[in-house]
């Protein structure tokens, strides 16, 4: 919903503070730049109004007493349940009140009272120390530089980049990139810039993990408690005081989305020659939503990929994060708020290849690796680096279901957010909400895909809604068939290797 910059590092010009924070109005281009110093403290946001559109809710966000401020980007889904279970005196209809409030009350316990997607600081006139905290699966980015006992924060790489004497690129980042398409444990392309964790928060200088995923073994779900639950995390992503709309490439986790939510507008993407739009159209007709189909051409993928490039100031993900944004843009004109159906795969054991494997056979990282990974180089450290904190759970299955869960996750949810953010429309994701999360923790894959059916639960569930069409068919979503683009001269080689290599070569990283 926003964008934040924070520092207590009062070396930081107000002009270059302020210039930083401009590199970043297409998160939030709703209301005039909010910027507040006091003491050590800078904070400043840029706002994409969601939730209460008077300005009274602009931020940065006083407390009553007007020792507390706030920034916050995202959402929290529950925060009028919220202010009524703590009788909270309110001046807004916002949940950015709701949270800065929850805070005084409970401190750092507060977070586990929260539903939603969240990056936020409050800051402390009196003591001047802040608390910094992130939602539990990083739904909502927060990137991070350190100098001697300072910190800066940003919800992209590029405001924070211009704060560093030297952003010299990261090897291992880049050996991460290459492989895995994305980064782990907390890296960037960048030496000293860092991914504040998901499920952590920092206080008094100090970071502190209040979220994990749980490490248990569970019965699974019956059929209504699955329904119940995914039905309310549907119609929390669907409160919003602007037009809400929903992606649907015919797929079956974007079309059991589409239903349940019962938006006007629905949205797919794809090249004339290479695309879903009969499946969407046939989701598309079964909801009676106005329905539109974006092209994009082989010649604007080029470009336009240059282009988020060169503005975030790091590599894309994978080649149809060009094909979401060029959707987002369209998307923008109706709504501001989008539905995805991110986290179905990782809850439901959509990527059935690699879960077979993880079930059927003991642990072995080369063979992960080689199920794995998305770039041809031999590099299992770096592989082994990414997966590592995930051999606590045990069994391959559920090494592997962990890893999926959380690090795998991570990376689409930032793709996600890069590509509707640059676009000014807030992408909201049902299936990761944490009480689907928590409650699908340890489930066996007997459950997740029972008779060898993929996703079996959710065919079953939702059959009512789901064409039977839809239900039968293989999972694409968005495809870009590489072999078919033109990105010049490359020694690399695969396809994806090539693609990684021209995201590298826009940013000046030797190769």
């Amino acid at each position: 919903m926003c964008a934040i910059l924070f520092t207590n590092d009062q070396k930081i010009a107000k002009s270059k503070f302020l210039s930083a924070l401009g590199l970043m109005e297409h998160r939030g281009p709703d209301a005039p730049a909010g910027y507040f110093q006091k003491g050590p403290f800078q904070l400043g946001h840029n706002r994409l109004k969601i939730l209460d559109l008077n300005d009274r809710s602009n931020q940065p966000f006083f407390s009553h007493d007007g020792r507390w401020v706030i920034i916050f980007n995202g959402e929290i889904y529950n925060y009028q349940e919220l202010a009524k279970k703590y009788d909270l005196s309110l001046r807004t209809t916002s949940d950015t009140e709701v949270l800065l409030e929850l805070y005084l009350c409970l401190g750092p316990k507060m977070l586990d009272e929260l539903n939603g997607m969240f990056a936020f600081v409050v800051a402390d006139f009196a003591t001047q120390d802040f608390f910094m905290a992130r939602d539990r699966l990083g739904v909502k980015p927060l990137y991070f530089i350190e100098g001697d006992g300072t910190i800066t924060a940003a919800s992209e790489i590029a405001p924070l980049l211009g704060f560093l004497k030297d952003a010299s690129f990261d090897p291992r980042g880049v050996r991460q990139y290459l492989k895995l398409r994305t980064f782990f444990g907390g890296c960037t392309l960048y030496k000293n810039v860092k991914m504040f964790p998901a499920g952590h928060y920092m206080t008094g200088g100090r970071m502190k993990c209040w979220w994990q995923l749980p490490k248990v073994h569970q019965e699974p779900p019956d059929d209504e408690e699955l329904r119940v639950l995914l039905r309310s995390a549907v119609a929390y992503r669907c409160l919003s005081d602007v037009p809400v709309g929903s992606y649907l490439s015919g797929g079956l986790d974007s079309t059991i989305v589409t239903g349940l939510a019962a938006q006007p507008h629905t949205w797919t993407v794809g090249f004339k020659d290479d695309n879903e739009f009969a499946w969407g159209r046939l989701a598309a007709e079964k909801f009676k939503s106005i329905h539109f189909e974006v092209l994009i051409t082989k010649d604007e993928f080029v470009p336009l990929a240059r282009d988020m490039i060169q503005k975030r100031r790091e590599p894309l993900s994978v080649p149809n994060e060009v094909l979401l944004y060029t959707m987002t843009r369209a998307v923008k004109k109706n709504n501001t708020v989008v539905l995805s159906g991110e986290g179905a795969d990782e809850l439901f054991f959509g990527y059935d290849r690699i879960f077979r494997w993880a079930a059927q056979n003991p642990w072995d990282l080369r063979q992960f690796s080689e199920l794995y990974s998305y770039g041809s180089r031999d590099d299992l450290e770096i592989v082994e680096e990414a997966v590592g904190p995930f051999l606590q759970y045990g069994k391959a299955i559920d090494i592997v279901a962990a890893f999926f869960q959380t690090a795998h996750l991570h990376g689409l949810l930032r793709r996600l957010d890069n590509a509707t953010m640059m676009a000014s429309v807030e992408a909201r994701v049902p299936f990761c909400d944490y009480r689907l999360v928590e409650r699908m923790a340890g489930v066996s894959m007997d459950y997740r895909m029972a008779d060898g059916v993929v996703k079996a639960p959710l065919k079953r569930i939702f059959r009512d809604i789901v064409p039977s069409e839809i239900i039968g068919r293989e999972k694409i979503g968005f495809p870009v068939e590489l072999k078919t683009i033109d990105f010049g001269p490359s020694r690399a080689a695969t396809p994806m290797d090539k693609w990684f290599n021209f995201n590298l070569e826009q940013l000046g990283v030797p190769l």
